[in-house]
């Protein structure tokens, strides 16, 4: 019988093990939001549309709070999240326009 150390050990590798696929996977998702992001980016730029929709932006925070609620995620959290994504994506829409 395998004391209780090596049983823990191996469950936490198990554990890291998921924690490191969702990771890997988040970072492709986040990849494919930004080259979507990128492309409407672009588009604004050639219609001379402004970087941000701060109403837009008000909608999907709201949206994705309550998606957060229902995952049982602290709403505050994801949308400093969205938030801090949000901002990079208006950075990269600024970029776009003066080049």
């Amino acid at each position: 019988m395998p004391d209780s150390n090596s049983a823990g050990d191996a469950q936490l590798a198990a554990f890291r093990r998921s924690i490191d696929n969702i990771d890997a996977a988040l970072i492709h998702i986040l990849a494919e939001r930004f080259r979507i992001t990128q492309a409407v980016g672009e588009y604004k730029a050639a219609n001379a549309l402004p970087p941000a929709d701060p109403g837009r932006e008000q909608k999907q925070i709201a949206r994705l709070r309550k998606l957060a609620e229902e995952a049982h995620l602290d709403p505050e959290f994801s949308e400093k999240f969205l938030r801090f994504i949000i901002d990079e994506v208006i950075r990269h829409h600024e970029r776009a326009r003066g080049s």
